[in-house]
């Protein structure tokens, strides 16, 4: 369950979080009880979100900018998968991959997406944009001049500020669903110590490696 608390419809008061439960999980649905959205998802991450509204309407204001965005939708879906495959995010990745598939993106090509490097599936372009999305996501911003001349190839100033915007968004988006365990991203914590069976001794690892 996520780590913060759900906001049931009894306790909304503002008009945007009211709005979004409805269209959603339908006007006769408490989202914090009777969980599942129109998309198939768990929908916590709007009853959490719902905990402030001032960030809630900050959030969605973003993904407004889709509608008046020139970038292709499909680079702009191709940049948000990848950032949730790079950032270990269950929820982005399969929300934009569904995402890109309605957009008709192949099969193939979605799932090539985790090795894109090695896979001979993608445009020079679309290959420019999953090299930019892992300089923004994987190196924190620091991409090589080389990837950044391979983009402006092929894109205006202005697509490239949508893309690294959007891009950078869903970063946060990622970051967030897995610090507040959202969505798919509720799993446990999968790195913890292998405690050492019963009845053997605790030994020097480091001697025995180096042959002490």
């Amino acid at each position: 369950m996520p780590r913060l608390p759900e906001v049931r419809r009894a306790d909304v008061t503002d008009e945007k979080i009211l709005y979004f439960y409805d269209r959603l999980f339908g006007p006769d649905k408490d989202p914090a009880v009777e969980h599942g959205t129109i998309h198939a998802t768990h929908g916590d991450w709007w009853t959490v979100f719902a905990n402030s509204p001032q960030v809630f309407r900050h959030a969605v204001r973003g993904f407004t900018l889709y509608r008046n965005a020139t970038i292709d939708p499909l680079l702009r879906e191709l940049g948000q998968a990848r950032a949730g495959y790079a950032r270990g995010s269950q929820f982005v990745f399969s929300q934009h991959c569904k995402q890109m598939r309605s957009l008709g993106m192949t099969e193939a090509k979605i799932a090539a997406i985790p090795a894109w490097q090695v896979s001979d599936l993608f445009t020079p372009l679309e290959r420019a944009v999953l090299a930019y999305t892992d300089g923004l996501v994987l190196d924190g911003g620091r991409v090589p001049d080389g990837v950044f001349d391979a983009l402006t190839e092929h894109l205006p100033a202005d697509q490239i500020l949508e893309l690294t915007y959007i891009t950078a968004m869903y970063d946060m988006h990622a970051t967030m669903s897995k610090a507040l365990r959202l969505e798919f991203d509720d799993v446990d914590e999968r790195i913890s110590e292998v405690e050492i069976p019963e009845g053997v001794a605790v030994a020097d690892l480091s001697a025995d490696l180096a042959g002490e």
